[in-house]
């Protein structure tokens, strides 16, 4: 058996080389301190670096990370606990939290619409990038059961959650927003899981706040699509 087909051919393998490879990107980030040297963005070059030069399918590399895909949605629930322990703001400033989650949801669809138009988009590629910015647990349902293109839709919500993990707390610094509540509210609704691990870094409010946009934004963009989705 040759080495490109034991690799292929092992159990875990897929599980390893994904958990090694965010753990370097996790040394990297802590150890240089450079932003764009996302752990996320860096296992992902190192995975299908190593997938293209090993000769491994996507198909067969996809078939041994399941056990990670199902984890998705549980270790989306677990956002909850950060919220709980902030609930008291959610009760004091409602009406703010929830305007902002909708404008942030209806600020994503608009732009996708809206580049649809200019690029000259077809429906399929149109509704792939409708649930870009909510986490690829609702994401990949949605652009599914809309007739998108799950892959792209899952690699735009990641590029999404990158961009958001490395340059929204600059930009919100740029446009000067300092109220946590507002922080965490505008990276949730924008980049979703991957901006909230930057948000709990913030603060313990950005994170609580980021983890009800996730939720709250993923319900929103699932009904908001359905109609959005007919547009073109």
């Amino acid at each position: 058996m040759s080495t490109t087909n034991f690799i292929s051919d092992s159990a875990y393998i897929g599980v390893l080389l994904t958990i090694s490879s965010y753990g370097i990107g996790l040394w990297l980030n802590k150890k240089t301190g450079i932003s764009i040297l996302n752990p996320l963005l860096t296992s992902i070059i190192l995975t299908t670096s190593f997938l293209v030069l090993a000769g491994i399918s996507y198909e067969s590399y996809n078939e041994d990370v399941n056990i990670i895909n199902f984890f998705l949605t549980p270790s989306t629930i677990c956002l909850a606990i950060p919220l709980y322990e902030q609930i008291h703001q959610i009760k004091k400033n409602p009406s703010a939290i929830g305007i902002g989650i909708t404008s942030g949801v209806l600020a994503s669809i608009f732009s996708i619409f809206g580049m649809s138009l200019l690029f000259g988009l077809d429906h399929t590629s149109y509704v792939t990038l409708l649930p870009k910015s909510i986490t690829t647990a609702i994401g990949m349902g949605v652009s599914e059961e809309l007739g998108g293109i799950v892959p792209v839709t899952i690699m735009s919500i990641v590029c999404t959650g990158i961009i958001g993990n490395i340059f929204a707390e600059k930009f919100l610094r740029i446009i000067k927003i300092k109220n946590p509540i507002a922080k965490g509210i505008a990276i949730g609704s924008a980049s979703h899981v991957i901006g909230t691990s930057k948000a709990m870094e913030m603060g313990q409010t950005e994170g609580a706040m980021s983890s009800l946009a996730i939720v709250t934004s993923g319900i929103i963009t699932v009904i908001a699509t359905s109609v959005f989705s007919t547009l073109i």
